[in-house]
């Protein structure tokens, strides 16, 4: 790690070609002068045009928060932005010098949009980290930068701002560059510079500022022209997620993507994950011809030497030097979503180019972004960050995000509302995953339902308290007994009893209550029985995880349907009564809601029908042929 308070390195002559492009986020507390920063810098590369210019100079007088330029409204795009002087989303701006090529991502300061904040630090090489020079760090401060270094960000210039509103005091800089240079080392930066500005002034910007005698180092942009972040990604090994495949004629098949980190040659051993198949890359295919190497951030298409099975969501790897692959594993997770992330319940995980179902099996700890303690949880809340356990429908490949940000990240994705929940970064595969390999079992399903002469499935009841669920459950399960069928009914009440009885009525509870029971009807249904299960089940996300866990068409869903108020009326438990009474919290149909089905294999009209006669409807569907 380099740390450098003052004394920086001098710019070097190497070319915007040689340099290639920086893409660098701005982030910091609010109104420490992200955005004036970032207009300033377009506005001294000439990026402005003269109509903005004229835009801007009317904007200053109807928003400005004085009677100069105010470079900020060249990023603040939205009205309400505007009007409140604070940047809610994260605005992107590309400029360049003679030397290199900028994307700027100028990132949201207040805690409320710290998720805009980890979206544009999510694919940045370098944090241009501002405070206010009458300040000093604010917890903010610490919230981005424990933020960027949560996202693999490695490169920090702090921009000491508004160093005229302090006469340029040389003491006040050292006091808060000491400050950001201990509480920055225990996040292993690979360098820090510490650089002071007046961005609204243009003070060490782009031009050395006489202010300031007693700083020898460069400017802010002579700095950003200069800093090489590109040699880590570029030595690392080959990781190539494929994109798609694709065939031109009889002879051609393509794998399509793009190069994460290392760099492609013809000749290359391969090796295709997650399956570990070997193979050779005969060519580099890109639509000005063949190329003998490819890196970095290149789209490319390749050919094998040898037709091996390669699909989307697969990845090629350096056969001597492999990432890793695992279905369970340790992560830190940022929640995005205004709805709380719930260990248990199964989102949709993207990580390279492959889609997976996932889960949180436990949250480990929370983190304090302030003071970094661990605090207990059993949820996580929006701009909530917290160290959990993951688990995958199939294995994934990766690398630990500290050593690969491209096959470290992923994002974890709302089934229903197409939400992105959470932004993770996978740390270690945890050890019980490769010590767990499937057992081969002499007498499988098939053997047991064919001795048994019937075909297993889960009825799955669903309904609100009082609806009538376990009513009828038991009513099919006698009419099928009678029948010589074999079944066995779980009822919500009577596994809160034994095996879920650590459980209680949280949204968490509820989750873990219908994952257990989920999997106990999983191995009932192996056995060959038919599983009636009578549970109130309140989310459409755990049921759809317990239909996902069993093959297609053994799992029934059925909708005992009954309105709120007769429920009510019935309530054959009392319980309706305790919850109108404030003695029975977290109760489906009061304080917790209730997500009816969308299409259920069966729809029962409770009121509508007697018990008898929709046991017999269930009876029907059953046994149709």
């Amino acid at each position: 790690m380099a740390i450098d308070l003052a004394g920086l390195p001098a710019p070097s002559s190497a070319s915007a070609a040689d340099r290639g492009r920086l893409r660098f986020l701005a982030c910091g507390s609010v109104d420490d002068g992200k955005s004036t920063l970032v207009g300033r810098l377009l506005y001294e590369t000439q990026q402005v045009f003269d109509d903005q210019m004229a835009a801007l100079m009317r904007d200053t007088r109807r928003y400005g928060s004085s009677a100069e330029v105010d470079f900020a409204l060249l990023l603040d795009g939205l009205e309400a932005e505007r009007q409140q002087g604070v940047t809610i989303d994260v605005a992107y701006r590309f400029f360049a010098t003679g030397r290199r090529s900028f994307l700027v991502a100028d990132a949201p300061g207040h805690e409320q949009y710290t998720r805009n904040m980890a979206t544009g630090a999510s694919n940045v090489d370098l944090a241009v980290i501002l405070v206010d020079a009458r300040k000093g760090l604010l917890p903010q401060t610490r919230r981005h930068l424990h933020i960027c270094a949560l996202f693999g960000i490695r490169h920090f210039v702090l921009a000491v701002n508004k160093m005229d509103l302090v006469a340029y005091g040389q003491t006040i800089f050292q006091r808060i560059s000491g400050e950001f240079a201990g509480f920055a080392a225990r996040f292993e930066p690979r360098s820090i510079a510490v650089i002071p500005i007046s961005a609204r002034d243009g003070d060490n910007v782009t031009a050395k500022s006489g202010n300031t005698p007693w700083f020898q180092g460069p400017t802010l942009i002579a700095y950003l022209e200069t800093v090489d972040v590109e040699a880590d990604t570029s030595a690392r090994p080959l990781r190539f997620p494929v994109q798609g495949v694709s065939r031109n004629g009889a002879d051609f098949r393509g794998i399509a993507g793009t190069i994460v980190s290392g760099r492609i040659r013809p000749g290359a051993d391969i090796v295709v994950l997650p399956a570990g198949t070997p193979g050779r890359i005969a060519r580099i295919v890109t639509p000005d011809g063949d190329r003998d190497e490819a890196g970095v951030g290149e789209a490319v298409t390749l050919t094998l030497a040898a037709e091996i099975d390669v699909a989307r969501g697969d990845l090629i790897a350096a056969s001597d030097d492999r990432p890793e692959v695992s279905d369970q594993f340790a992560a830190h997770l940022l929640c995005m979503a205004d709805t709380p992330l719930l260990p248990g319940r199964t989102y949709l995980m993207r990580i390279g180019t492959r889609w997976t179902p996932a889960s949180v099996t436990a949250i480990k700890h929370k983190l304090d972004v302030n003071t970094l303690d661990h605090l207990a949880g059993r949820t996580l809340s929006v701009n909530e960050i917290a160290f959990c356990n993951l688990t995958t429908a199939v294995p994934v490949v990766f690398d630990p995000h500290a050593a690969n940000r491209g096959t470290g990240a992923f994002i974890l994705v709302d089934r229903d509302s197409n939400q992105t929940v959470a932004a993770g970064m996978i740390q270690f595969a945890l050890r019980r995953a490769a010590n767990l390999p499937w057992a081969r079992l002499a007498v499988d399903k098939a053997a047991r339902a064919r001795a048994k002469g019937q075909r297993p499935c889960v009825l799955w009841f669903t309904g609100l308290s009082g609806s009538g669920k376990s009513t009828i459950a038991r009513m099919v399960e006698q009419k099928l007994h009678a029948r010589g069928y074999h079944t066995y009914m779980l009822d919500g009440d009577n596994v809160r009893h034994g095996l879920n009885r650590d459980l209680g009525f949280t949204d968490p509870d509820r989750v873990e209550n219908i994952r257990r029971s989920g999997e106990v009807a999983k191995l009932m249904l192996d056995a060959g029985l038919i599983v009636l299960c009578a549970f109130i089940s309140p989310f459409r996300a755990e049921r759809q995880s317990v239909r996902d866990l069993l093959p297609d068409g053994e799992f029934i869903e059925i909708f005992v349907d009954a309105p709120l108020d007769e429920c009510v009326r019935r309530d054959p438990k009392g319980l309706y009564a305790k919850a109108k009474a404030g003695q029975l919290k977290n109760f489906t149909g009061f304080d917790s809601p209730y997500e009816p089905p969308d299409a259920p294999e069966l729809h029962l009209h409770t009121t509508a029908h007697s018990a008898e006669e929709l046991a017999d409807a269930v009876l029907e569907r059953l046994l149709r042929p």
